[in-house]
């Protein structure tokens, strides 16, 4: 695969690995002692080493339960054509003899590719070992992100009201469970080492998770989606990583469901008011901006530019938070210049000759059908074309 590797500035890459390393080992250990203490410490019995949750991968109980519950999920268009489910595709309608009708053609397809050696082969043939390597950071920051959208989505299950959006969130629950066994899949077929979660994505994602009430609605559903969203609508177009279309998809209805769920049960004004909350909000979001320049060289390798992605994820992350009511548009706006200035101030300090630049006009998804979608889901906040 041929890319056009673009500059970084060596210096900053190193401070940047190593503040990130001295803070790894500071939270860590912060929390390995709140636990030995019964005082809390990391929320999630979750294993980033080793890339699996306590316990290990247990593949065995994974195809008799998960698997099996998946191939066997019964749709009630077909069980009960007098209601108003509409929730088959045309091929399920064809075949709903087949045991994996809970799955796609396409889903299908991609996950026995993924455990093919033809498609080893292929990801050898298209990526050099950095490219590899870069495509497993990339895709292994946000699968970590699936294994805590998981659990928060789960755990949002006992605080949503109504059955339609109990129903919703449950079948986000078994779209990220899906997302996280076939993304843990297809960044194995890579070979490359994968990496732990970096300090600033533990802090992103323990912080949701331990977030009060609805905030996990901001935490997960705006924020860490609107990022998975973004690198699955940047990478889809990539030789081998075609499935991430399916990822993308389901993203851009996770990402809407905040906004629907507040509009049937809007916040009150006080909770909309809240400075309180719109701080604790702000500091959900504050580590991403250090992630964003500990993976700059990953993205370089594959001809991105950081900021330009962190513009894009930004716009998506204030337009959906406007929509649901977690700020107001004069708070987004705000928000918006303070992000732009430190965005083009990194850069002036890391990049030579850098000017000025509206890095939150900027779109990072490629391919029609990903910006079709995002056009759908975010209106005239998305831009036409890439």
């Amino acid at each position: 695969m041929e890319t056009q590797t673009l500059p970084i500035n060596e210096r900053a890459r190193k401070i940047n690995e190593a503040v990130e390393r001295v803070v790894n080992r500071a939270v860590r250990s912060r929390d390995a002692w709140l636990a030995s203490l019964g005082l809390g410490g990391r929320a999630a019995a979750y294993d980033d080493e080793r890339y699996e949750f306590v316990g290990g991968a247990a593949d065995t109980l994974r195809r008799k339960h998960y698997d099996k519950s998946l191939r066997l999920l019964w749709k009630a268009e077909v069980a009960a054509p007098w209601s108003s489910f509409r929730d088959c595709n045309a091929h399920e309608r064809e075949l709903t003899d087949l045991a994996e009708r809970s799955l796609t053609d396409g889903e299908r397809a991609a996950r026995a590719r993924i455990t093919s050696a033809e498609f080893r082969a292929l990801l050898d043939r298209e990526y050099t070992p950095e490219q590899k390597r870069a495509v497993v950071a990339i895709l292994s920051a946000i699968g970590h992100g699936e294994a805590y959208a998981w659990l928060v989505s789960a755990s949002l299950l006992t605080r949503v009201q109504s059955t339609g959006a109990r129903a919703a969130l449950t079948m986000q629950v078994l779209e990220e469970a899906k997302h996280f066994v076939v993304m843990r899949e297809l960044i194995e077929a890579f070979g490359v080492e994968v990496p732990r979660q970096s300090a600033w994505e533990y802090l992103l994602l323990e912080g949701t998770l331990k977030a009060e009430g609805l905030d996990r609605f901001f935490g997960m559903n705006v924020m860490v989606e609107s990022i998975a969203l973004s690198i699955f609508g940047m990478l889809s177009t990539l030789p081998g990583l075609e499935v991430l279309r399916l990822f993308h998809l389901d993203e851009s209805r996770h990402t809407a469901l905040p906004v629907a769920y507040f509009n049937e049960f809007p916040m009150s004004k006080r909770e909309r008011a809240s400075a309180l909350g719109r701080l604790r909000r702000l500091k959900m979001v504050l580590p991403t901006l250090p992630l964003v320049m500990l993976i700059e060289p990953h993205l370089a390798t594959l001809g991105v530019d950081a900021f330009d992605f962190a513009g894009s994820v930004m716009r998506k992350v204030t337009t959906l938070s406007t929509r649901a009511g977690f700020m107001d548009a004069e708070g987004a706006a705000a928000q918006n210049q303070v992000f732009e200035g430190i965005f083009n101030a990194y850069c002036r300090l890391t990049r030579d000759g850098h000017r000025q630049k509206r890095f939150l006009d900027a779109e990072t998804t490629l391919g029609d059908v990903e910006l079709a979608v995002e056009r759908a889901a975010f209106g005239a906040a998305a831009p036409a074309s890439a």
